[in-house]
């Protein structure tokens, strides 16, 4: 009965992708600017500071938001990265993540504000973010090579796309457990709408905003590996290179460096929202 496709989907998304490209392209370079200016200035910051004065502030702020415990394992994780020659590769990564990170805040905490402020809006948000968290990860790489070329600014795109949808849901879903009769108290002594929410709604709602924040940042370091085969630099290269020549010293190499800087930055985060 359905030995033949009858609608052909996949040609009506290549001709629109391909209108998209011939007919849109300064919309396209214009999204692309701001993420390769950010990404470009981090990742050449990152790398022309001396590994002493990284490693310092991460162990700073593990022992600030964790304590000694998590300080010492950052130092050690750091300086073991380094070690294995893969300093360069991971201070590029972090500034690819820190980059996604920081986009994917822009844009998904204002949904997650606008979701939990209208249910019109979050029933039509909740079937997107759905799409964005359920496609594979692979299916993105081939618009985002089509509209922004290849390379780090790409891979970043993809990243963004991949993982916002955690801190969006969890900004929706924080600011709607805030207890009505708080808000009503708040509304009972004259503040504003703009005063609810940012001096109630918000700080109640920010352990779950930043538990969001962690998932949104793993989420990140795991499309690092993918993002590599766009041409993205980082400790995904190694990764891909090593599966490429069965070299499996080189692929662990590269994914112990995203291993270790996974746990570094998930238990600074997680102790971010429990001390919130």
């Amino acid at each position: 009965m359905f030995e033949e496709g009858v609608i052909p989907l996949d040609i009506w998304v290549s001709r629109f992708v391909d209108w998209l490209v011939n007919n849109h392209r300064d919309v396209f370079q214009a999204i692309k600017w701001p993420i390769e200016q950010t990404l470009n200035g981090l990742d050449t910051g990152l790398n022309a500071l001396h590994p002493v004065i990284v490693i310092a502030a991460v162990a700073i702020a593990a022992w600030r938001f964790s304590g000694f415990g998590l300080a010492i394992f950052s130092v050690v994780s750091m300086v073991f990265i380094g070690l294995l020659g893969m300093w360069a590769d991971t201070m590029t990564t972090l500034a690819m993540v820190l980059s996604s990170v920081l986009f994917c805040c822009l844009a998904g905490i204002p949904l997650g504000i606008l979701a939990a402020r209208s249910e019109r809006f979050d029933s039509v948000l909740r079937p997107v973010l759905d799409a964005m968290q359920t496609t594979p990860a692979f299916v993105y790489l081939v618009p985002i090579v089509m509209l922004f070329s290849v390379g780090n600014v790409a891979g970043v795109l993809a990243t963004i796309v991949f993982a916002m949808p955690p801190i969006t849901r969890l900004t929706n879903l924080g600011i709607r457990q805030v207890h009505p009769e708080l808000v009503e108290a708040a509304q009972a002594f004259g503040a504003t709408e703009w005063q609810v929410l940012v001096r109630v709604q918000i700080p109640l709602a920010l352990p779950t905003i930043l538990a969001g924040l962690n998932q949104t940042i793993m989420m990140a370091l795991s499309m690092v590996v993918i993002a590599a085969l766009i041409g993205a630099g980082g400790l995904g290269s190694p990764v891909i290179l090593g599966l490429n020549t069965l070299d499996i010293g080189l692929a662990v190499v590269g994914g112990l460096g995203i291993v270790l800087i996974a746990m570094v930055l998930d238990r600074i985060t997680q102790s971010m929202a429990q001390k919130k």
